[in-house]
């Protein structure tokens, strides 16, 4: 068993769908500061041969699989934003092995901190996990705009996902650390830089 305690400080980096965390996590990599992608992490478990996802095909039937034997993720996400105990089944089964999993990644980071990339950061119970929390923002007009351009996702998926997450005020009140992405990538790498000093300011000996 490895006990080695991590060597990396556990950031999480959270924002509502469409406020450009992947962009923000993106700019964080190139100043040279790991992330872990709770999403990358989720899709891991559930690959062809994990144990996961043949209790998700005993559960759910062949309907969730793909013809190659993957998991069908359009089906499933469907079914489960229409369907509470399902969903709640589903995250019983799969947020257990995905806790295990970033421990374990988090713990092999090298950087001064480690961003734990997360959209359920708070309502996951991830926020556990980490020491300071970074909150990507903007208002939720501006979610369902950008989340629609990026995706192919209809305005009511688009409003179904936002409703299974915390609303903006009470991720802000939460945040340690607040990224306006309300304007254009310059104005994103100049608050990412900002945070990412006051990070290394605050870790510095």
């Amino acid at each position: 068993m490895n006990t080695a305690q991590p060597t990396s400080i556990a950031i999480g980096l959270t924002g509502g769908i469409g406020s450009g965390k992947s962009a923000a996590a993106t700019l964080f990599e190139q100043r040279g500061i790991e992330t872990v992608d709770a999403d990358v992490l989720a899709r891991e478990v559930v690959m062809p041969g994990q144990p996961a996802l043949k209790r998700i095909a005993e559960h759910f039937g062949p309907t969730v699989l793909n013809s190659d034997g993957s998991l069908n993720r359009t089906w499933l996400r469907q079914h489960i934003f229409t369907d509470d105990q399902e969903r709640l089944w589903l995250e019983g089964l799969l947020h257990p092995l995905i806790r295990q999993l970033t421990v374990e990644r988090l713990a092999q980071a090298q950087s001064p901190y480690v961003l734990l990339v997360s959209p359920l950061l708070f309502e996951s119970g991830q926020a556990q996990l980490v020491k300071q929390s970074i909150v990507v923002d903007v208002p939720e007009e501006t979610q369902v705009q950008r989340a629609g351009q990026r995706d192919i996702n209809t305005h009511d998926q688009i409003k179904a996902v936002m409703s299974k997450q915390w609303p903006r005020h009470r991720r802000l009140e939460h945040a340690d650390y607040v990224i306006d992405n309300t304007g254009d990538l310059q104005q994103l790498q100049l608050e990412v830089a900002r945070v990412h000093a006051l990070l290394m300011a605050s870790i510095s000996p």
